[in-house]
This record gives C-alpha cells, sequence and structure tokens, in this order.
C-alpha cells in the first residue's frame, strides 16, 4: 500500500512537473528522497512514468500530430519537413545522452546538483525575460530547421537533473527569437520523440532490476502522470497567453535555496 501511495505521489509531481520551466527530474528526486523511494528501481520508475506525461501531450495534440504524416503536403510543422524539424530538435540530445547516460545517472541525480540546476536556471529565466530579444517566429509553422536545431542544442542542458527539459527548450527558442507561447508549444511536441527514446533506452538498460510486482506501482504512477499532465499542460498555455516566466524563476531559485539550507 506504501508503495502504491509513493507511485501516486510521484506520478502527481511528474505531471505537474513534467511541462512546466521547473524541472520534473529534480522534483522527482527530492520527492523520492523525502519519500524513502531511492534504488535503481526508483530511478527506473521516475523515467517510466514520463511516457504518462508524453501520452498526454500526444493525445492533447493529436491533430498536429496526425498532420505530421509524411503524405501530408502541407507547410510549416507539417508532413515531411515538420518530421525533419522535430528529428532535428531531437538529435542533439540523443547523441549526447546516449553517450553520458550512465554518468548522469551514476553521478548526477542527487540533491545537490538538482539545487545547482534549478538555481541557475532561475536566475537564466529573470534574466531572460528582462532582457528578451525580438521576436522573430510567431506560431509554430513559422519555424525553420535553424529553430528547428539550435533548440535542440538547448535541450542537451536539460540532461543535467534540476535544468528542465521544457526550460532549456522554452529558454532557447526565446533566445533565438521564437515568441514565448510558440516555444513552449514546440517544446511539447518535440518532447515526445526525445522522452520516449530516452525512456524506452532507460528501461532496456534497467531491466534486470525490474520484477512483475513492481507492475502495480508503475501503472499507478502512469496513469496519474497522464492525467495531471493533460491539465497542466492546458493550464500552461493559457497562463503563458497572460504572463511571463518570471514566477517560476522565482520559484525556482528559493526551492534551490531551501535545499541547500537543508543539505548544509
Amino acid at each position: 500500500m506504501v508503495e502504491l501511495l509513493n507511485g501516486f505521489i510521484l506520478g502527481l509531481v511528474e505531471g505537474l512537473t513534467e511541462f512546466i520551466p521547473v524541472s520534473s527530474t529534480g522534483h522527482l528526486i527530492l520527492a523520492g528522497h523525502l519519500l524513502g523511494f531511492e534504488s535503481e528501481k526508483a530511478s527506473t520508475f521516475d523515467i517510466f512514468i514520463q511516457l504518462g506525461a508524453i501520452l498526454a501531450v500526444v493525445f492533447l495534440y493529436k491533430e498536429r500530430f496526425y498532420g505530421l504524416n509524411p503524405f501530408n503536403k502541407e507547410k510549416g510543422l507539417a508532413g515531411i519537413n515538420g518530421l525533419i524539424l522535430l528529428f532535428l530538435t531531437t538529435l542533439p540530445a540523443l547523441l549526447f545522452g546516449a553517450v553520458a547516460h550512465d554518468f548522469i545517472k551514476s553521478h548526477l541525480f542527487n540533491s545537490k546538483t538538482v539545487a545547482l540546476g534549478l538555481g541557475v536556471g532561475g536566475v537564466a529565466i529573470l534574466l531572460i525575460e528582462r532582457f528578451l530579444p525580438e521576436i522573430k517566429r510567431r506560431g509554430i509553422d513559422s519555424l525553420t530547421w535553424r529553430e528547428a536545431l539550435s533548440i535542440g542544442f538547448f535541450q542537451c542542458l536539460a540532461l543535467w537533473p534540476g535544468t528542465s527539459r521544457s526550460g532549456a527548450t522554452i529558454l532557447g527558442g526565446m533566445i533565438i527569437g521564437v515568441e514565448r507561447k510558440t516555444a513552449a508549444e514546440y517544446s511539447f511536441l518535440a518532447a515526445v520523440p526525445v522522452m520516449f527514446a530516452a525512456t524506452t533506452y532507460d528501461l532496456y538498460k534497467s531491466r534486470s532490476f525490474l520484477q512483475a510486482s513492481d507492475l502495480a506501482i508503475f501503472c499507478v504512477g502512469f496513469v496519474v502522470s497522464f492525467v495531471t499532465a493533460w491539465f497542466t499542460v492546458k493550464g500552461f498555455i493559457r497562463l503563458l497567453g497572460r504572463y511571463t516566466l518570471n514566477p517560476f524563476g522565482w520559484y525556482r531559485i528559493a526551492v534551490a535555496l531551501v535545499i541547500l539550507w537543508l543539505l548544509r
């Protein structure tokens, strides 16, 4: 029963944090530490429940994903052109992640590195919002291969726990002149291939740690993550239509300071 409760809580944390710029991985590491759910299986569980969040985005943007079929001749993020753009965004993190996977999981999944990632990312949000570059691209269909590849390189920063994949891609997009809401929506779409690939790879690498008895907690975390991410994504997009990312920046800095205070 305790394990199922842990699965529910962690699924909730994943769904709430995966697509907003606060670092789901960082929050899962901290939540796992507080719950005493720390092991090789726990690390794999944290990765697995991201599939629930990914599926929520696929359902929310199902028409956009359907439009990526190679027979679609529409311009913009559609058809073969759309597939190429998402591939370019995914490629850098895929390559670097495959090379650094074992090192990252062995050495960077701890509270101190999370605090550093949260703090630095929070300062970056405040600085970018303060000195916001000129907007050159509005709407997902206006993006070109240059923006797609650039955002892909920024996405690599999220391999450091606490940085936030969504934060890295959204801020990266804003730095190169993509409008804030457009950068966020593209971040959601770009998350699907890279997170699916990373999750599949991690599950394969960790297959020896998994048992049939783990199925229940994995299912609970998956479902809770899916439902929570569904509502979070919809709410986040509405929020960006009215406000900046500054509250998330201050939140990250505050959490980083609390972590460092607790670890002293």
